[in-house]
């Protein structure tokens, strides 16, 4: 879809304006607790400042999307062939939008208590409530798409402990090198940041395109993502980037786990290989998910007391909650504002 015509369907329907402002609420959420997240542990081992780590990251997020779109938008595809909005094109964009707010109550609420849930998890959920709230019901929910959603989830968190726990042990303990790793962490920092504005950009990018899609009426799998969409979602995920997450970094980054430069280089790296896999394969997985869990992987490679599983476990709930929470407030509003039209 060209831009003079998105710009068209935007300027003749406020109903639409409402839906894109939120969307792109959605992505800076995002920007702001995905993606620190993502730079936690280079900052927690004291490879790179705070501030430095953020502007990595923001660029990393705009570059990532740009050129995963470039190559293979497949992940905004599932993401895309996820929910069946049917022909009522204001239903369909009212329970878009009911899906954007409760992601970002579901993310603020999270972040203002520097829990780092996971945005593709509550996208999934949020998403999948709302479209529950039209009148087709269950028939709007594609499940051989959530199937495949759900398992790249629980696939990532699992791999992303195993690894971060099998490239500890391979690196031993690795003290001595302190510097060469805070250099090759900074790396794989910048890596994480890539990867992250490839998987997290992308899914935002496809709901955005099915507003737009269902405001021209055309169908729902014509797919074909324009330059200035890409662009437009890197933009709106750096500056989230750049406004920072920075409760979320201490908790990842040191108060779950005190990491040493070895250890936050196996973090992301394990972490890195999960999403890369993933983005490749079209599967929309967690970056949330799959770092933090990297994290705790590492940390049980050094000693079972190494992470402190009080925060770990406050984290497993707030995840485990994300489905059924999101869910049900996305189906709530999604409800009322059905209810009002």
């Amino acid at each position: 879809m060209d831009f003079a015509v998105a710009l068209q369907l935007i300027m003749r329907d406020p109903l639409l304006v409402l839906l894109m402002l939120l969307n792109i609420g959605v992505i800076i959420v995002n920007g702001a607790t995905d993606a620190s997240n993502a730079i936690s542990t280079c900052i927690g081992t004291g490879a790179i400042s705070e501030k430095s780590a953020l502007l990595l990251a923001a660029c990393g997020n705009y570059i990532g999307l740009m050129l995963m779109t470039l190559l293979t938008p497949a992940v905004a595809n599932t993401i895309s062939s996820l929910v069946r909005l049917g022909e009522e094109r204001q239903a369909a964009l009212l329970a878009l939008a009911a899906a954007a707010l409760s992601i970002i109550i579901w993310g603020v609420a999270a972040w203002s208590c520097g829990i780092p849930t996971s945005q593709s998890h509550s996208l999934i959920a949020g998403l999948s409530g709302a479209v529950l709230a039209l009148p087709q019901g269950l028939a709007a929910i594609n499940g051989a798409a959530w199937l495949k959603v759900l398992a790249g989830l629980l696939l990532s968190s699992v791999a992303g402990f195993a690894l971060g726990f099998l490239i500890t042990r391979l690196l031993g303990r690795q003290s001595a090198a302190g510097h060469r790793f805070r250099l090759t962490q900074i790396g794989a920092a910048a890596a994480m940041a890539v990867l992250h504005g490839a998987q997290d950009g992308q899914k935002f990018m496809g709901v955005m395109l099915i507003s737009l899609l269902v405001a021209a009426g055309l169908p729902q799998e014509q797919l074909q993502f324009p330059l200035w969409l890409s662009l437009l979602c890197a933009l709106t995920m750096a500056i989230g980037t750049a406004i920072g997450g920075r409760r979320i970094i201490r908790t990842v980054g040191q108060e779950m786990v005190s990491l040493m430069p070895y250890q936050g280089f196996a973090a992301d790296m394990a972490a890195c290989l999960c999403l890369l896999f993933s983005t490749l394969f079209g599967l929309p997985v967690s970056t949330t998910h799959t770092k933090t869990t990297a994290v705790m992987g590492v940390g049980a490679a050094v000693s079972r007391g190494a992470v402190d599983w009080q925060i770990a476990r406050k984290m497993l709930l707030t995840w485990v909650f994300t489905f059924p929470g999101c869910g049900l407030l996305g189906y709530g509003i999604s409800k009322l504002l059905l209810a009002l039209i």
